[in-house]
């Protein structure tokens, strides 16, 4: 009986340290993975993020750049494999659903090996040309590209992103087969832009429009099915003569699989007020982004969509990792 008495004892005390700890989350720091080097777009919404969420939450937040690998494998491998108690997330892009479709030797599963945490942020790409090129619309520099197919170059800062499938989608809409050049980032990619050797890119507006603005490039269209804010003389491809289209880059935040359900519930409605606050608003602004929520369901709904559509992408288009 006594034995008895004090395993029930026990059991009480106990009991109540169970909310105790939850309601704790965080007691530390929480990392955001960002699977690539700083200075691009999904570090840059990253930080925007981290930023916001450590303001209005009074925790740290903080972005650990792990680059390494085509496509964030590196990074994103290294968040499949943590601790699933909330203290290391993953905020990526599209990519994150495409890099395996190309590439068969990934060791994870982007929709099994994580938990979706929501989508923070979404926005268009522009599709831009050097000067000399003798178009105004992207309709044009298509018609162009049909005719003197040996005279173009198309490029992509990174194998497999949303403007690689973007220019991809283009090709097969214009008819042409022409080689897309891929670059390990916006930087190089948009130098041989500037000098020439290639002729079409599909990239964010944060890194291709201040060279627009500069009349270093041209801009033909963007890839959204309404005109960008930041460009708003830029027509879409639809308005460009293309007809209707659309690829947007969208990021969003995961977890590992199985990610503690206190720190889920902690995430998701801290990170659905940081979206839809001013503060993020403003700081995505200079990225040419804008916010968008997705809960844990609809963000797993929308990228399970969304992969069967890049797949379709992908195959036509004959895109494997080289």
């Amino acid at each position: 009986m006594k034995a008895y008495r004090f395993l029930l004892l026990g059991a009480a005390l106990l009991a109540p340290l169970a909310p105790a700890m939850a309601q704790d989350y965080p007691s530390r720091p929480v990392s955001l993975v960002v699977p690539y080097p700083p200075g691009g777009s999904v570090d840059g919404v990253a930080r925007a993020l981290a930023s916001v969420l450590s303001e209005k939450t009074g925790k740290v937040f903080v972005v650990e750049n792990k680059a390494g690998g085509a496509g964030g494998v590196v990074g994103s491998n290294e968040v499949a494999k943590a601790s699933p108690d909330g203290y290391t997330l993953l905020l990526s892009a599209s990519i994150h659903v495409v890099t395996p479709l190309i590439n068969k030797n990934v060791p994870y599963n982007p929709i099994t090996d994580f938990t979706p945490v929501g989508e923070v942020a979404e926005g268009p790409l522009l599709i831009t040309t050097n000067p000399s090129v003798k178009a105004n619309t992207l309709k044009e520099f298509f018609d162009l590209a049909k005719a003197n197919p040996n005279s173009f170059n198309f490029a992509t800062s990174g194998y497999g992103s949303a403007g690689h499938l973007a220019v991809e989608m283009l090709k097969q809409k214009a008819g042409v087969d022409i080689d897309v050049i891929a670059y390990k980032g916006g930087g190089p990619a948009l130098n041989d832009m500037i000098g020439g050797q290639v002729q079409l890119i599909a990239d964010p507006m944060l890194s291709s429009l201040p060279y627009v603005k500069g009349g270093r490039l041209k801009a033909l269209a963007v890839t959204s099915k309404t005109r960008s804010p930041l460009a708003p003389d830029v027509p879409t491809v639809d308005e460009a003569g293309m007809g209707p289209f659309e690829m947007v880059s969208w990021y969003a935040v995961w977890g590992p699989k199985k990610l503690d359900p206190a720190a889920m519930a902690y995430l998701e409605k801290a990170i659905a007020e940081v979206v839809k606050s001013d503060e993020f608003k403003q700081k995505l602004t200079v990225f040419g982004f804008e916010p968008k929520y997705r809960n844990s369901a609809d963000l797993l709904k929308f990228e399970t969509d969304e992969t069967a559509r890049y797949d379709a992408i992908v195959k036509a288009a004959k895109i494997t990792v080289e």
